[in-house]
């Protein structure tokens, strides 16, 4: 498997099918949960997910070292997911996250004290949330979604969305002040 990256990066820049066999099993769980939470879809998160390994496939003569590879992984299924939703054109729906999870779980979330992948898979209300993040300005719900749910830091969030530490820590914010009124709009009963 992976041992010393730099070594591994040789082999698969070579071509050798076995590195790019090992990176897609090293990669492809946290890849497919990745499209998940953009999609919503486990199926279409699955194909999506195979394109990623295809494009990273194709580009892996091109990768510079710049970010470590897994952040480079990550950058092409963000990007992968984004242009499955643009292509379908999905229009965004849910009116209210609060009234199907509850505010005490939005505020935990909001806060950091917890992490959603631990306790909200097992809810109902899990797709609904993810909907409801679909209602944020793309770069928003890109942020809060790989620093909340995925929990990166937001350094290697920066180095995914290409942007800078301060636009992170900003979207973020901005993400949160927006959840925040949506649930103040449509209040648990």
């Amino acid at each position: 498997m992976m041992t010393n990256e730099t070594d591994f990066l040789i082999k698969l820049k070579s071509g050798d099918k076995q590195a790019f066999a090992d990176m897609v099993t090293v990669y492809q769980k946290t890849v497919i949960n990745i499209c998940y939470r953009f999609l919503l879809n486990k199926e279409d998160a699955e194909d999506v997910s195979q394109e990623v390994f295809i494009e990273a496939y194709h580009s892996i003569r091109d990768f510079r070292g710049e970010a470590k590879l897994g952040t480079w992984i990550y950058r092409i299924a963000v990007s992968k997911s984004l242009d499955e939703i643009k292509k379908r054109n999905r229009k965004k729906r849910i009116s209210s996250v609060g009234k199907t999870l509850g505010i005490e779980f939005i505020s935990n979330l909001l806060v950091g004290s917890e992490r959603p992948d631990k306790s909200i898979e097992e809810k109902e209300g899990y797709s609904m949330l993810l909907k409801t993040l679909g209602k944020l300005p793309e770069n928003q719900r890109i942020a809060l979604t790989l620093s909340k749910i995925d929990d990166y830091p937001n350094s290697e969030i920066a180095e995914i969305m290409e942007v800078s530490l301060t636009a992170v820590d900003s979207l973020i914010y901005r993400a949160k002040q927006n959840l925040k009124a949506i649930l103040n709009q449509n209040p648990p009963e």
